[in-house]
């Protein structure tokens, strides 16, 4: 997989096609029944297992598809931030600016959500075996 997500695509739908093209890539979806999870002391599950012969799993490939659309829009306020700091200051470059870091909150707040819903959902399906 890319590290980078296509800026054309729209955010979610970038997410989205990283996401699966990592896991037809890594052939890990399967019926979860082989699926661990465990705690990883950072607040994070990590889970591995699942079907077919994949390294990965379809968590993985999920964090991985968040991580590199938070990148990508890191790159974006990056950019925008070395042209205002090069003498662009007009009051739309700094409202673009605004607007993606914004971007980058919204982006990361359902990144950590996400991943933590399901590593709570990994956590209850553990106990429950």
């Amino acid at each position: 997989m890319s590290n980078t997500v296509n800026p054309n695509a729209g955010g979610t739908a970038g997410l989205v096609t990283s996401f699966i093209a990592d896991v037809n890539k890594s052939n890990t979806v399967g019926n979860g029944k082989n699926a661990s999870a465990s705690s990883n002391g950072g607040g994070g599950v990590s889970a591995g297992g699942g079907a077919g012969g994949g390294s990965g799993s379809w968590f993985e490939a999920m964090a991985k598809a968040w991580g590199s659309t938070l990148d990508s829009q890191a790159g974006r306020i990056t950019e925008l931030s070395g042209s205002i700091g090069g003498g662009n200051d007009q009051p739309s470059a700094m409202i673009a600016l605004t607007s993606e870091s914004l971007r980058m909150q919204f982006i990361s707040n359902n990144a950590s959500t996400s991943i933590n819903s399901i590593g709570d959902a990994f956590k209850t399906l553990a106990s429950k075996n």
